[in-house]
């Protein structure tokens, strides 16, 4: 049966051309000599490269090419399969899905290796193909280096990789030590397990005696389990090795990133590092870029606001302007925008720094200063293109603000990212870049200003009374009795009491009013007085919604309106 398996893959290999019979006759002489696979000889006679072997295999099979050095293996997965059995079939599992496992194979021929498989974790098999390289790297990986980070780092304490407390170590002994299978297990446990909180941040941050790493998860900053200071050099080189920087410069800033897949998700990695006096500071941006794109209806605006910014985005020109702090989920209501605009009759180009969600169907270009292709240039030849509809990650400075001007007067609709506390304040600020008053007033249609608020855990969320002082800190009287909510604090939150967040929104329409205000130089606030007496609601109304329905907190809603 196995031989018939073997033969069938020379067969293949002579019927596509890739090999002569003669090849194939030689190939299984040897195989038959030295008593190893087929596949492993053809290679070795340097018949075909592997990863064209691979290629084909993938091909004639139909079964996925898995590029292992991508993917980071939750340590559960690993579990599945015993060692002693990953190691005899030269497989790896990778993901699960459901009750189906995904196995990186040498072999994906191998039926005995899938049934093996299948009766020892109860589940069922599809075979996926790696070079040996990979497996044989993954399994030195996984395998060799099990357990918590406490066991890693025990095991890596024992092998005296000379990480000493305070040792400064040349960049060509550190290249050795981040290759070491306990080192890259240790790192991918850091990112795997901040993934796994849903972090959007990894911070690894030297002090003067520790190591500390914090998440970030919905916007807020929290500990989690660090290696010890003596560790510091070969987890930040080994992220730096990842990131494509150079691990020997360690005194001016660096900035790179990188891509891993992870129980089906495709994580993009951005890695920042700077110099501090007790070493590099690292940071890691994580980008799910597998997520779904969340729509309008479900970012948590309320129906009013709902309706009006649906109709505002339909404009046929204009400027619609998105402000808030950075990490207030501005870009992700742009995308939002931009998907319920996007048709088949629109030509929709965007200008971003950098490109976050690839988005079907919108064409999309990333800044690089290296080549001089900024905002405001990138902008002058998106307007080449003949767009219909522009999107400018941020309006950074007069040039670029004054080219999407033009663009909206001459029948464009532009959306872009301003820093401000409310929507009011996207005007004035336009005018703090010289940006003439009468230009803001034509161009600008709308500017809906947003918050990012933590819902509570539905996990442990209860109900309580308010005090009369929570109540009048959010400008209630005091008086009411009112149900409030909050979480009491569960393992699935992280004992924090929220999981998740929701928006709270601020939407300005730019009426003939505010326009004449704009004209007259008027300050923010009284355009603000102006806009709330028409009806806008503002950030805290929309918070204090929120509180009133259960899904946030007033701590919460203050945290991020106390400049109101």
């Amino acid at each position: 049966m196995a031989k018939k398996q073997k033969k069938s893959l020379g067969e293949s290999l002579v019927d596509e051309g890739i090999i002569t019979q003669d090849q194939l006759k030689q190939a299984q002489a040897e195989e038959k000599r030295v008593g190893q696979r087929l596949r492993k000889v053809l290679v070795k006679m340097g018949l075909i490269d592997e990863g064209d072997l691979v290629s084909f295999l993938s091909d004639k099979l139909g079964v996925p090419r898995i590029e292992l050095g991508n993917y980071l293996i939750d340590a559960k997965i690993i579990d599945l399969v015993p060692e002693a059995l990953a190691r005899k079939h030269e497989l790896i599992p990778v993901f699960k899905i459901g009750d189906r496992l995904t196995c990186a194979m040498l072999d994906p021929w191998n039926i005995f290796a899938l049934d093996e498989v299948r009766m020892k974790t109860h589940l069922t098999v599809e075979p996926a193909v790696a070079t040996e390289g990979e497996i044989k790297k993954a399994l030195n990986q996984y395998y060799s280096a099990r357990g918590n980070m406490e066991d890693l780092i025990k095991t890596l304490d024992q092998k005296d990789l000379g990480l000493g407390e305070g040792k400064e170590i040349d960049a060509k002994k550190l290249q050795g030590i981040v290759e070491e299978p306990i080192v890259i297990r240790l790192v991918n446990m850091i990112i795997s397990k901040a993934v796994q909180e849903r972090a959007s941040d990894i911070h690894i941050e030297p002090e003067e005696s520790v190591l500390k790493t914090r998440y970030r998860v919905d916007g807020m900053l929290h500990e989690a389990p660090s290696p010890p200071k003596h560790l510091q050099s070969a987890v930040i080189s080994r992220i730096k090795i990842m990131a494509d920087l150079d691990i020997a410069e360690r005194r001016k800033p660096q900035d790179g990133r990188f891509s891993i897949k992870m129980e089906g998700k495709q994580i993009d990695v951005r890695v920042s590092c700077i110099p501090t006096i007790y070493g590099e500071n690292v940071v890691l941006r994580l980008l799910d870029t597998s997520s779904t794109l969340i729509s309008l209806k479900d970012m948590g605006f309320s129906k009013e606001v709902l309706e009006k910014y649906e109709k505002l985005v339909t404009r046929p020109h204009g400027i619609i302007l998105v402000t808030g702090p950075t990490g207030s989920g501005k870009t992700t209501t742009l995308y939002a925008s931009l998907d319920k605009i996007n048709t088949v009759e629109k030509n929709i180009i965007t200008i971003e720094d950098p490109v976050e969600y690839k988005l079907e169907g919108i064409r999309q270009t990333q800044v690089n200063p290296k080549v001089d292709l900024t905002f405001a240039n990138g902008l002058r030849s998106i307007l080449r293109q003949d767009p219909d509809i522009i999107m400018v990650g941020e309006m950074r400075d007069f040039e670029t603000a004054e080219i999407a001007i033009q663009a909206a007067l001459t029948g464009h609709l532009v959306f872009s990212t301003l820093h401000t506390n409310d929507a009011p304040g996207a005007v004035t600020r336009m005018i703090d870049m010289r940006v003439e008053t009468f230009l803001v007033s034509s161009s600008v249609i709308g500017v809906l200003a947003q918050r990012l608020v933590r819902t509570i855990c539905l996990a442990c969320k209860e109900k309580y009374q308010p005090t009369k002082e929570e109540l009048k800190d959010i400008g209630l009287t005091g008086d009411e009795k009112i149900d409030f909510y909050r979480g009491k604090g569960c393992d699935k939150c992280m004992k924090t009491g929220y999981k998740g967040r929701i928006g709270i929104f601020e939407l300005m329409m730019v009426d003939d009013e505010i326009k004449n205000l704009i004209i007259a130089k008027t300050t923010a606030e009284e355009i603000r007085k102006n806009a709330l007496s028409k009806g806008m609601i503002s950030l805290q109304d929309d918070g204090i919604e929120k509180i009133k329905q259960g899904r946030t907190t007033v701590e919460e809603v203050l945290r991020v309106t106390q400049e109101e």
